[in-house]
């Protein structure tokens, strides 16, 4: 069975509070108000005190919190981040979610956790990659040659042993105890 989900259509939600806020203003009770509109008397009571509260009052309030950031900080962070972060005061070009949270702290005074940093930079379009963990210094030539001459040398080969192969690598043995061997009983 499928969950509905109820989905607000905030314009209607508007049109009915300013229909609400109308009959009010006309000097209609709340209660009637509340019976006509098929709203609580509590949401009633509350568009009275909006509407007692000054021009514009009735309006929708944005939901969720404030944006810590503005969206000139945002683009300013941004022009940081792409400057690199050897402009930015540190000693390589690595950004890790730990620079650039240290950065928005110095910056704009707004301290961030490691996810708020995150969701941040998607917003700013930035993605997450990973550094190629390979030295500045390699050589490729000289690990293809090494490979080719020097690990030939060094590998060992089961036929080159001197000594015996142990009874469990043997090639004939059994995996377990042989029939008469005495069993460890320590538990």
């Amino acid at each position: 069975m499928a969950t509905v989900r109820y989905m607000r259509d905030f314009k209607q939600l508007e049109q009915r509070r300013r229909k609400g806020m109308r009959m009010l203003a006309r000097g209609v009770r709340q209660a009637e108000v509340a019976r006509t509109l098929e709203v609580s008397r509590q949401t009633v009571s509350s568009w009275e005190q909006a509407r007692l509260g000054g021009d514009g009052a009735w309006r929708r309030k944005p939901l969720g919190r404030p944006a810590a950031l503005s969206v000139e900080q945002k683009s300013e962070l941004a022009r940081l981040l792409q400057s690199g972060a050897v402009a930015c005061g540190f000693p390589t070009e690595l950004w890790t979610l730990a620079r650039v949270g240290a950065v928005i702290e110095r910056e704009f005074g707004v301290a961030f956790s490691i996810t708020n940093v995150w969701l941040v930079l998607r917003g700013l379009g930035f993605s997450s990659q990973r550094p190629v963990g390979r030295a500045i210094q390699r050589d490729e030539a000289a690990i293809v040659a090494w490979k080719a001459k020097r690990w030939p040398a060094l590998k060992k080969s089961a036929g080159a042993r001197a000594e015996p192969l142990s009874a469990s690598t043997s090639p004939g043995s059994r995996s377990g105890p042989r029939a008469g061997s005495p069993q460890c009983a320590c538990l």
